[in-house]
């Protein structure tokens, strides 16, 4: 008489198989994400490049820096309005609110903006050994 069940090696193998596979799949789609919220960091670091454009065409020099990297006078996540002039209706904030976005003015007509990249082989990045960048994998853009 034969039985109709699986054995219990069968059983194991089905569900090694399936936790692999699993593995697999899930190791790729948060490499997908990494890439999708790095995209999102340059395109609003471009955005506030944009920004920051028409702020040195209006006044002839970038706005200050702050010594945690803000434009002096502004939050990321706020409102960037100089007199009646409305720069961006908000600077934008990092994906994960994690590390943020950062920027310096070198001087009156150069500055750097920053953001931490997840994606380390990413090859807009570089290395940077910077304190606030946990991948110390860092994306810029200058003028």
């Amino acid at each position: 008489m034969r039985n109709k069940g699986f054995t219990l090696i069968e059983l194991l193998v089905v569900i090694a198989l399936i936790g692999v596979l699993s593995t697999l799949l899930l190791s790729n789609f948060n490499a997908a994400r990494q890439r999708g919220r790095d995209a999102q960091r340059k395109s609003d670091l471009r955005s506030v490049g944009t920004a920051l454009r028409l702020f040195y065409n209006d006044t002839g020099a970038y706005p200050a820096s702050t010594s945690d990297g803000r434009i002096q006078g502004v939050d990321w996540g706020q409102a960037w309005t100089v007199g009646t002039t409305n720069y961006m209706s908000a600077l934008p904030k990092d994906p994960l609110q994690t590390q943020g976005y950062r920027y310096t003015r070198v001087d009156l007509d150069t500055y750097i903006l920053q953001a931490c990249l997840e994606n380390r082989s990413d090859d807009k990045g570089r290395q940077m050994s910077v304190g606030w960048c946990p991948t110390s994998w860092v994306y810029e853009v200058r003028p």
